[in-house]
């Protein structure tokens, strides 16, 4: 599974990590991505979304049912 938040799209960030002698060498930051299952009232069942700590606060600040919605409208299946 790749580290990619269903909510807001957040993936892994490229770059180099640079040592003390200035060598560099390849690496990524990932986002930090769980695992939460939410209560849909309007459908009446539990959905599982893979979220980011940004995309939580998004839930919690819209609700799930608009971002249920939003998810959907970008093709994503749920």
């Amino acid at each position: 599974m790749s580290a990619h938040c269903q909510v807001t799209g957040r993936s892994p960030g490229f770059g180099k990590q640079v040592s003390h002698s200035h060598k560099r060498t390849p690496r990524r930051w990932n986002p930090n991505i769980q695992r939460r299952r939410y209560y849909v009232p309007g459908e009446d069942r539990y959905v599982t979304l893979r979220v980011s700590a940004k995309g939580i606060k998004t839930i919690d600040r819209d609700g799930i049912e608009a971002v249920v919605a939003r998810i959907r409208a970008n093709g994503e299946k749920l």
